[in-house]
């Protein structure tokens, strides 16, 4: 959620950024301004009434140790009538700042300098690519051909089970997924992640905190007699760890990642590019979420970046950085980089982890604050990227190194796995 005062300071710039978002509604943040100068005029009317009450009581005091009762009553007649205008207020003001709070968690984060203006993927920036796509072998099938051939994930089963878009993983399908977990978990560890294992379920305040609700909803499965929502990845639980929580500077920064599966209703999803593992209702991830100084999240994302890229060069996959246009962002990300891995059978890019910067849109709805050097409050900034999701992941390695023996799994999971191949 914006910061009204930032809004407040260049309302036109923050409509041209707003712009770059393709947001259809400018005008929202000269409602939420004219809001904020109304509740202003509100709370000093209520604050100057509580004045003159409390001003009063203390005379009322005084007076009462002079033996003046005469006057002590009538000043306690007039604190009376000064308590009796300040409900109505006291009743305004809670009505404009329902409505301020209403409006201004419909405006989506402010992008960076650097987003590129676009309003489709096809706009996204290529940063750079790496590894070298393979050359299959003649005959060489998607991996929707692979997991039957090698009995490794069913889909008949899962939809009997639940319903259309969710896997049964069996065998070494079910071991290869283990032995991705753990590596992934592993390798972030290693770079100064401490491990969580959250609950899948979340409360509404939790959903809100990370931006979730209300504006993707739709897109979570929901138990509404608990009002609990299906994580739709562990960056929700990860990050509400420190809701409502002042955070030491010197703590900073916080650096967490976590195991999830992730539940995603994925409305509409259809055709033939959302065939087997493209897309799921339930799936597999590991996510790095990082809590920073403001004066330092672009260096951590930067950062964030360069540690998810060295975790797909593990796995000898070829793959590609893209900087997202506005058109194409998330509602509370500042900046993100999507990764890509090539999927050689089915001759196509497939998104397999988002880097992004909330900045301080996140940690104003979550009140996630610390106080610097001069003992000023401030907002932390969030992150968080997917290191990795699962799906993708387990279909290119099928795509990309089969061959008449078998799968050939890369080098860094051959211990994680138990063995070099799936045959």
């Amino acid at each position: 959620m914006l910061q009204v005062q930032v809004l407040r300071q260049d309302p036109q710039t923050v409509k041209e950024k707003l712009a770059v978002k393709h947001f259809a509604q400018p005008e929202l943040v000269d409602t939420i301004i004219a809001l904020d100068d109304e509740r202003k005029k509100l709370q000093l009317e209520f604050d100057n009434n509580q004045s003159k009450v409390n001003s009063a009581s203390k005379e009322i005091g005084a007076l009462m140790a002079k033996g003046q009762k005469d006057e002590a009553e009538t000043k306690k007649q007039e604190v009376a009538t000064l308590k009796t205008t300040l409900q109505p207020i006291t009743e305004k003001l809670a009505v404009v700042e329902k409505q301020l709070q209403d409006e201004l968690v419909k405006l989506p984060n402010l992008p960076a300098a650097i987003v590129p203006v676009g309003k489709t993927p096809a706009e996204n920036v290529v940063v750079r690519e790496g590894g070298t796509k393979p050359q299959l072998p003649a005959g060489a099938v998607p991996h929707w051909d692979l997991i039957k051939q090698y009995d490794i994930v069913d889909f008949e089963t899962g939809a009997k089970i639940t319903g259309s878009g969710f896997a049964l993983f069996k065998g070494k399908g079910a071991r290869l997924q283990r032995a991705l977990i753990q590596y992934f978990l592993d390798f972030n560890t290693a770079a100064g992640y401490t491990e969580y294992h959250p609950p899948f379920m979340v409360n509404e305040a939790s959903a809100f905190g990370t931006g979730q609700l209300p504006d993707k909803e739709g897109q979570m499965y929901h138990m509404p007699e608990d009002k609990f929502y299906m994580i739709p990845t562990s960056e929700v639980p990860v990050t509400n760890i420190y809701r409502d929580e002042m955070v030491k500077e010197e703590n900073l920064p916080v650096k967490m990642t976590a195991y999830s599966p992730c539940f995603r209703r994925e409305a509409g999803s259809f055709g033939k590019d959302v065939r087997g593992l493209n897309r799921v209702h339930q799936f597999e991830k590991v996510e790095i979420v990082q809590l920073v100084h403001p004066d330092k999240s672009y260096e951590a994302l930067d950062e964030m970046v360069a540690h998810v890229e060295k975790l797909l060069q593990s796995l000898e996959l070829p793959y590609r950085i893209l900087r997202l246009c506005g058109g194409d962002m998330s509602f509370a990300s500042a900046l993100t980089y999507d990764f890509e891995v090539y999927s050689a059978a089915q001759e196509k890019w497939l998104e397999v982890s988002s880097v992004s910067n909330f900045e301080a849109y996140q940690s104003n709805r979550m009140k996630i604050r610390f106080k610097n050097a001069t003992g000023k409050t401030q907002l932390v900034h969030t992150l968080n990227g997917s290191s990795l999701a699962l799906p993708r992941i387990i279909a290119c390695l099928l795509e990309n190194n089969q061959s008449a023996a078998g799968i050939t799994l890369p080098k860094a999971i051959h211990t994680y796995f138990g063995g070099e191949m799936i045959s």
